[in-house]
């Protein structure tokens, strides 16, 4: 799967999605995601970049734990052959539980 091609694929998890983050006074009632690539992933050798691949987060909000969803989302991941890592946080401040994900594309 292409970057390109990732958000139309994110779609199909009928969630609220934006990249990177929603505009301020924008965000939608949780659930919602967002996606954002904080580097890359390459693989080269001779300062030649053979294989330019994008390092993906994925980040589900939620008011409360919410299993079925994150079965959801890791069968998405799962479909579509990613190996991810998923790391999850309390943000006290916004009272929201925050699913983050961490894959290749």
């Amino acid at each position: 799967m292409k970057s390109n091609e990732l958000y139309k694929h994110l779609q199909t998890l009928d969630l609220p999605l934006a990249y990177h983050h929603f505009e301020e006074g924008h965000s939608p009632k949780p659930p919602f995601m967002v996606y954002y690539y904080p580097d890359s992933s390459n693989f080269g050798a001779d300062n030649i970049a053979y294989h330019k691949g994008l390092s993906v987060v994925l980040e589900v909000y939620t008011d409360k734990k919410d299993l079925d969803l994150e079965a959801r989302v890791e069968d998405f991941l799962d479909r579509h052959s990613f190996y991810f890592d998923k790391v999850e946080t309390y943000i006290a401040s916004e009272k929201l539980y925050q699913e983050a994900y961490y894959f290749e594309l």
